[in-house]
């Protein structure tokens, strides 16, 4: 089969394990996946649902007379030489079970420009002696030798929405019936985003 599947991150909830204790799990959806082209080492399946295809788009998917507009193609690695072909559908069950470890890709929340305490974790400065406009400041960035800012710095910027993944997160639990998996943790981005789940190739836990 394939290496991982797409999903639409939900809401955040705890349940209790059966030896008594309280975790975290992410709930995903997890709606069968179309394949539309198939390779000796890669599998490319299509995701999602939008309303509008470009002209090279819908002339790859007629091609393989597909009737789906989806809203976007991944290619994962092929585990196995399963007999698939363009227009076969892939559900979670035949790519995870539950108590794989796994890998969650996503594009983190966008928090805009932010300063160091919310971007870094920086600490206030003292509200006595005399200042009052510098408590959230970061304070020096460097001293006369060698005379400039090392890269790297950390300083306001930019924060978030860049490619994140959370490695080694648990499939708690796997629903078919209502296309639904619950996975250890959080995982990157905001609610209703597409992840990609992989799994992890190293060492179980």
């Amino acid at each position: 089969m394939i290496s991982g599947f797409m999903a639409v991150k939900r809401q955040m909830t705890s349940l209790f394990t059966p030896d008594g204790n309280r975790i975290a799990v992410t709930s995903c959806l997890v709606k069968p996946l179309v394949v539309t082209a198939v390779n000796d080492a890669s599998i490319q399946v299509a995701f999602g649902q939008r309303k509008r295809l470009s002209r090279a788009v819908k002339g790859k998917l007629d091609k393989h007379k597909l009737k789906i507009s989806p809203k976007g193609f991944k290619e994962f690695k092929r585990l196995s030489h399963q007999d698939l072909k363009p227009g076969d559908k892939i559900t979670i069950d035949q790519v995870f079970q539950a108590g794989d470890i796994v890998n969650v890709t996503g594009i983190s929340k966008g928090r805009g420009f932010a300063g160091v305490i919310k971007r870094w974790g920086f600490h206030r400065q003292p509200v006595t002696g005399g200042q009052s406009d510098r408590v959230r400041a970061p304070g020096s960035i460097g001293a006369q030798t060698p005379g400039k800012v090392l890269k790297g710095k950390k300083m306001p910027g930019h924060y978030g929405n860049v490619t994140k993944t959370i490695s080694r997160l648990k499939i708690i639990s796997l629903k078919p019936e209502t296309n639904e998996v619950l996975i250890s943790g959080s995982i990157p981005g905001h609610f209703n985003s597409w992840v990609a789940i992989t799994k992890n190739e190293s060492r179980p836990l």
